[in-house]
């Protein structure tokens, strides 16, 4: 089957609650962007978010991180991995994770753009 045609699921199991891409930052007016913000893309199947919206949302090699992340990544236990993907919320504002099929595990809240600073 082709995972495009599904909508996406979310799981919260290695949410970064500290560090440098911590979700333990964010106020409650934050927060509740960022749940209306998933409960948008939750109306949309993958191809629609992850094709149809490249731009904004998008898998990134891993070796395209920057040396923090990729660190980060390492002393999880997830340096295995080929991509992350990034859902863009608003201006710098990104969520990053991981996809397995239609399965997006959420792990860093990016409120900067740091983990993958833009070339342009």
């Amino acid at each position: 089957m082709d995972w495009l045609q599904f909508y996406p699921s979310w799981r919260i199991i290695v949410l970064e609650m500290a560090g440098p891409y911590g979700w333990h930052e964010i106020d409650h007016r934050t927060l509740n962007d960022i749940r209306e913000k998933l409960r948008g893309f939750e109306t949309m199947t993958l191809a629609e978010i992850f094709i149809q919206g490249k731009k904004r949302n998008h898998g990134v090699e891993i070796g395209k991180l920057c040396r923090d992340a990729q660190g980060r990544l390492r002393e999880l236990g997830y340096d295995d991995l080929d991509e992350l993907y990034t859902l863009r919320l608003s201006g710098p504002e990104r969520i990053w994770g991981i996809r397995n099929c239609n399965v997006f595990t959420l792990l860093w809240w990016d409120p900067r753009h740091q983990v993958c600073p833009s070339l342009k």
